[in-house]
């Protein structure tokens, strides 16, 4: 399968160790800075693929005719450039968030049903093997009545963070701390709470980093249609690095905690329905990624290369991805109007939030 990487930044790596895994043929890779894709080729060793560079990703589609292709660049171009891709017939994983407006993902969404491709939303973590095995036990009913569940993000970014990348905290190309670091966790409550979400209420602030435009701080109460309730803190504000990325799932007959780094480690797991697998979980469904991006993007590739083979089930398709960004455009939402917001949102963006923080400051 022809595979080629539109993007080659902070996240790039992982894209194409996933692709190395899987036995992809990587045809292409494009950034529009060339050393940075030239750096890759060397890194990962993938020159003697005959791999051509890029640093126009049209050409890369006009010129190499990609099965698959996979969109890491800033988050205000994934859209522009997935459709393009969808319009060339090219099956599209695209990292996180899918889009910056609700607008755009439901064009990617459309494209993609129109042409009869796949549509993936990076929502990696999804593949933890804590993940997983939480999602087993959602799936066989252990935890009875979901009662409520919590995301706790707590990370920290500098000011060389931002100054690496000019797009990184503005409004219209990224977003703040729930839109670019704390969307993976809020992918994950509302994937295990039922997904249907009646009502969002949000605050945000920024509190340390004056030169972004967006937050470095999410709070956010959620009411999910089902009767359970989901709790969001999120913030890149944590002194003096990350903390740890939690996820809590509380239900009448069973506690479930995922933690370390990046919800990749099982701390807490008990059931009334007490099947001895408390220690069993704990070791085999707890990993040590090396940074908070995880081991899942293997596991994702995999599964997209499999669904486009008609082997198995697409597990983070479009909808999805567009369901995480609704729920912080919500909290967005609710944050800046200072009530509650009702879901589903039929028009938002993150630009509707330009200039926020300079108003409610002055």
């Amino acid at each position: 399968m022809k595979y080629a990487l539109i993007g080659c930044g902070r996240i790039s790596p992982n894209h194409i160790i996933a692709a190395q895994n899987n036995g992809l043929d990587i045809v292409a890779i494009c950034d529009v800075k060339k050393d940075n894709a030239e750096d890759k080729l060397i890194k990962f060793e993938i020159e003697s693929c005959n791999t051509s560079i890029y640093e126009n990703y049209k050409d890369l589609l006009a010129n190499e005719n990609p099965d698959l292709v996979a969109i890491a660049t800033e988050s205000g171009k994934h859209a522009s450039i997935a459709i393009d891709c969808i319009n060339a017939g090219c099956n599209v994983i695209i990292e996180k968030p899918i889009a910056l407006s609700i607008e755009d993902a439901n064009a990617i969404i459309e494209a993609g049903r129109n042409k009869g491709v796949l549509v993936c939303a990076c929502h990696q973590n999804r593949f933890n093997k804590s993940i997983q095995e939480i999602r087993k036990a959602l799936d066989k009913k252990r935890f009875g009545r979901l009662l409520y569940g919590t995301a706790h993000i707590r990370w920290a970014r500098d000011h060389e963070y931002y100054d690496r990348a000019s797009w990184r905290g503005t409004w219209e190309q990224d977003g703040g701390a729930l839109m670019n670091q704390c969307i993976h966790d809020i992918d994950l409550l509302r994937w295990m709470m039922g997904d249907e979400i009646d009502t969002v209420y949000g605050m945000t602030d920024r509190l340390m980093h004056p030169y972004i435009e967006a937050e470095d701080l999410g709070i956010a109460v959620i009411r999910f249609k089902n009767g359970s309730y989901g709790i969001i803190e999120g913030t890149t504000n944590v002194y003096p690095r990350n903390l740890e990325e939690t996820l809590y799932i509380f239900g009448e007959k069973g506690t479930v905690k995922a933690g370390g780094e990046a919800v990749n480690i099982i701390e807490e797991w008990k059931f009334s329905d007490y099947f001895g697998d408390e220690e069993r979980v704990k070791k085999e469904c707890s990993e040590n990624p090396p940074n908070v991006y995880g081991f899942g993007h293997t596991k994702l590739y995999k599964n997209v290369i499999n669904a486009i083979e008609g082997k198995e089930e697409l597990l983070v398709d479009g909808e999805a991805g567009k369901r995480a960004l609704e729920l912080v455009l919500a909290i967005y939402k609710s944050a800046a109007e200072g009530k509650a917001v009702r879901l589903p949102l039929k028009n938002c963006s993150t630009q509707d939030f330009i200039g926020r923080f300079e108003r409610d400051n002055r």
